[in-house]
């Protein structure tokens, strides 16, 4: 059901605007209002689709309300009708955001298919927003740091205070600790969540490519360069960039990563001219970057320049006392992924995974967990954790 308000000072054709909206549809909920004051008393009291609004009225005119309602809620849309049909009016209410101008007395049709029109874009607005916030949710549960652990709490703390600061961050850790989490976590929490996060693997690109993957090409760069590209810098302009990986990245890649941070341009392979870019870089790595300093592999530079925060994710041998809801999460998990009945633990099969040598770490965790629940009883056991979890 559509709530929309008629705003009209003259009650003979608000009548008969009345009359028209409720024949169009009989679901219509239709308000009325004889001033700009009252329009405004019932827009704030009810969670209205549409406004028609008259220009020229007393207390209050129609462009005062207008400007007044989009302050409170900007995506109510506005039918504006005025007997003066002046352009400078008309290109003066679509400014403050009305969707649209009709002059009196209104043609019919037209009115009744611009109120469509604009019931139609208000109801994509609201779908497109529920579906934002539906994916922002399920991006954040994809993302979510299990673990009540005080390491575990340190980090949720220190993710906390460096999000919003806009800061460069190292991560460091070992494979499989949740390093790319603690990066999502960051990008969520600050100012740029609503931009994109790219994501590089610096391991998984050939050292011959990673420049032109990070700052693009221009066409006839190189053999295979067809056509002029964008980088991964240039795609997360206004958002972050987390390069995982980086220790393995090339020193003459690391030298143009620096000028980047230095100066916020990037230069596409082949190309003379330079481009502004504005990105957070979030940085990971499982190896020591001070011993690949001292090696002659990484540029003690680059390094100060990314570790501004440095945060270094523990191993899961360093908080065991997540285990069981680390494998309570899986269990959840895997079960709604397999479209199955989920299974549970028995405490000796769960004491005996905490006491597991985790060299793989979480990710390690997560397969035992499947195999598990593949193989293993409804209720997982001691016996079944002894023939399928181990190396």
């Amino acid at each position: 059901m559509s709530k929309i308000l008629i705003v009209e000072d003259e009650q003979a054709i608000r009548r008969v605007l009345v009359k028209i909206l409720a024949e169009e549809n009989e679901s219509f909920q239709l308000f009325e209002a004889g001033d700009g004051e009252e329009a405004l008393k019932i827009i704030e009291s009810e969670d209205l689709d549409l406004v028609i609004c008259d220009i020229k009225m007393p207390k209050k005119d129609g462009e005062e309300v207008l400007k007044t309602a989009k302050s409170i809620k900007s995506e109510l849309p506005f039918i504006m009708i005025s007997g003066h049909g002046v352009l400078e009016t008309a290109v003066n209410t679509m400014r403050l955001g009305a969707f649209d101008y009709i002059s009196k007395p209104p043609d019919l049709n037209r009115l009744l298919t611009t109120v469509r029109n604009a019931l139609d874009i208000k109801s994509l607005v609201v779908e497109n927003k529920q579906l934002k916030k539906q994916l922002k949710t399920q991006v954040q549960k994809k993302y979510e740091i299990i673990g009540e652990s005080e390491p575990i709490q340190q980090i949720k703390e220190l993710i906390d205070k460096v999000a919003e600061a806009d800061v460069r961050v190292l991560i460091t850790g070992g494979n499989g600790t949740g390093k790319e989490l603690v990066a999502h976590n960051i990008h969520q929490k600050s100012k740029r969540a609503s931009a994109p996060m790219i994501e590089v693997n610096c391991a998984a690109i050939p050292s011959e490519l990673i420049e032109s993957e990070l700052f693009g090409h221009v066409k006839g760069a190189f053999t295979s360069a067809v056509k002029d590209r964008a980088g991964k810098f240039e795609a997360a302009n206004g958002g972050t960039l987390f390069l995982d990986e980086i220790g393995d990245m090339s020193l003459s890649a690391q030298a143009k990563v620096l000028r980047v941070l230095q100066e916020n341009i990037v230069n596409r392979v082949g190309a003379e001219k330079d481009i502004k870019v504005d990105v957070r870089v979030i940085a990971a790595t499982n190896k020591d970057l001070r011993k690949e300093i001292e090696a002659g592999r990484f540029r003690e530079d680059l390094y100060h320049r990314l570790a501004v925060i440095l945060i270094k994710v523990p191993a899961l041998n360093e908080r065991r006392d997540d285990i069981p809801i680390l494998v309570e999460h899986f269990l959840t998990k895997i079960a709604e992924e397999n479209g199955t009945a989920k299974k549970s633990i028995d405490a000796e099969a769960m004491k005996l995974l905490q006491e597991y040598d985790w060299t793989g770490n979480i990710r390690e965790l997560r397969n035992v967990v499947e195999r598990l629940t593949i193989l293993g009883e409804q209720v997982i056991c001691k016996r079944d954790v002894q023939l399928f979890a181990t190396k």
